[in-house]
């Protein structure tokens, strides 16, 4: 008799996207620029389980800067495509972390900037202990 449980080891996936491809969700249509990914879902259960929809787990996940808007995402590999349009990606965070562009193969150009969204890359320093606390930043003027 086989024991198929004994060493057995479930195969990982492997991305499909890679820093600096330009791709399309499938479920709600905004194109974006992946910045990095995860073998897996490492968002805490809580941001998970607060998502419309929960897709696998267990598959890549991809850090995309949004086309068109301030907003970065996290987005399960079985919701994207690759976007074929060719169109150039606007965010305010795309030259942090790309330094150009490869029109023939539509890819923009990763540099070495690490993706760590607990402490983005245009974030100040933070103060020393002992330093006293800056004042806060002017408040916009009413009616905009």
């Amino acid at each position: 008799m086989i024991n198929l449980n004994e060493g057995f080891v479930p195969e990982e996936k492997l991305p499909v996207f890679s820093p600096g491809q330009v791709v399309y969700h499938l479920n709600y249509g905004y194109r974006g620029l992946v910045v990095d990914s995860d073998p897996t879902c490492q968002a805490a259960d809580a941001w998970y389980h607060s998502n419309q929809t929960q897709p696998q787990r267990d598959q890549p996940w991809y850090h995309v800067l949004v086309d068109g808007s301030h907003e970065t995402t996290y987005v399960a590999q079985s919701n994207l495509k690759i976007d074929p349009s060719g169109a150039p990606v606007v965010h305010p965070m795309l030259n942090l972390f790309f330094y150009g562009i490869d029109e023939e193969e539509n890819k923009y150009l990763r540099n070495d900037v690490p993706w760590d969204p607990g402490q983005p890359p245009d974030a100040p320093p933070p103060l020393p202990p002992d330093s006293p606390p800056s004042s806060p930043p002017p408040e916009p003027p009413a009616g905009n």
